[in-house]
């Protein structure tokens, strides 16, 4: 009577198992979030993204999981979380700038990755075309490189007589060298003398900024990791040279630039949320066409000016977006 019993329990058992599996939770969908800096100083761009999730019913920890890692614009870094994003299997894998994308591309062709921003997706090699990005990676270009020239004509208005233009760029990095081609080539056509300033490691800023001083009436930065960890002291060592700085985003302003000109970075994550969307609703990355930015900024620092005892005209300042006093 006990080995029946034993074995009808046992066969109910059994029955129950397929049951059971089915009623455990799935694994829920993960996005590895690989940011290029540090986690305060994407903070805004990090929260537009998670909210554009949120409109799309992606909500945290009930809907899918994001795991968070920051480079700290270290390329050591970069390629830690590429190797551990890789390893974790995760579904899909959004980030920013060129460096990381290139080390992405490099360790996976089968992870889904959408870029929320890069200077040229398509001079870089990130992706074939713009209307037809193939492989699995897309994003939004910021077309950084591509509005040089506009960052110029401003900085002429502000900057009385610039004839000598210092053009700082992390000649290691992809976007560094790209975009220090397209400034000199702007530059060249409003009759500017250029004086490059390259470097490669953050200890090679400070000598780059004291070998200009005198040989240059302004500095242009490239935009890249990092530079941008490294903004604060590098806008410092700028105004101590004496030379009014013009930047693509609106953070090295709050650092202490003089001026920035450039696509809405935060506009960029929360729009780079809907691409990941469709990624993990079935469509192929390589079929999602790379977009453009449609909202840019203006953004003037006027401790900067003051420090450099420069006038910024009425007129400039009612362009602005922001004007930091």
């Amino acid at each position: 009577m006990k080995r029946r019993a034993f074995i009808t329990l046992l066969c109910g058992a059994a029955g129950m198992w397929p049951l059971a599996a089915r009623a455990q939770p799935s694994k829920l969908p993960t996005v590895g979030f690989l940011g290029p800096f540090s986690m305060s100083i994407q903070s805004e761009s990090t929260a537009a993204f998670v909210q554009r999730m949120r409109e799309h019913g992606w909500i945290e920890k009930r809907t899918i999981l994001i795991e968070y890692r920051w480079a700290e614009g270290l390329s050591q870094r970069i390629a830690e979380i590429t190797a551990e994003f890789v390893r974790l299997k995760v579904d899909v894998i959004v980030t920013a700038g060129t460096e990381p994308v290139i080390a992405l591309k490099q360790a996976t062709s089968v992870i889904p990755i959408v870029f929320a921003a890069a200077g040229d997706p398509v001079s870089t090699g990130l992706v074939a075309s713009l209307a037809r990005p193939g492989g699995n990676v897309t994003g939004l270009s910021n077309q950084s490189a591509d509005i040089a020239s506009k960052r110029l004509e401003l900085l002429r208005e502000v900057v009385p007589n610039l004839h000598r233009l210092a053009i700082m760029a992390n000649i290691g990095s992809p976007i560094g060298i790209l975009e220090m081609g397209q400034v000199q080539a702007a530059a060249r056509t409003l009759g500017l003398e250029v004086v490059p300033a390259e470097i490669r490691r953050v200890d090679d800023i400070a000598p780059a900024i004291e070998a200009l001083k005198g040989r240059a009436e302004a500095l242009y930065v490239v935009t890249e990791p990092l530079v941008n960890s490294n903004r604060i002291r590098l806008n410092t060592l700028a105004l101590d040279a004496r030379l009014p700085t013009i930047h693509g985003y609106r953070d090295y302003v709050e650092a202490g630039g003089l001026m920035s000109y450039g696509a809405n970075f935060a506009d960029l994550w929360r729009r780079a949320g809907d691409l990941v969307d469709k990624i993990l609703h079935g469509t192929k990355p390589g079929d999602i066409p790379v977009e453009q930015p449609t909202k840019f900024e203006l953004f003037v620092n006027l401790k900067a000016a003051k420090a450099l005892e420069l006038t910024i005209p009425e007129a400039f300042l009612l362009r602005a977006d922001k004007v930091i006093e």
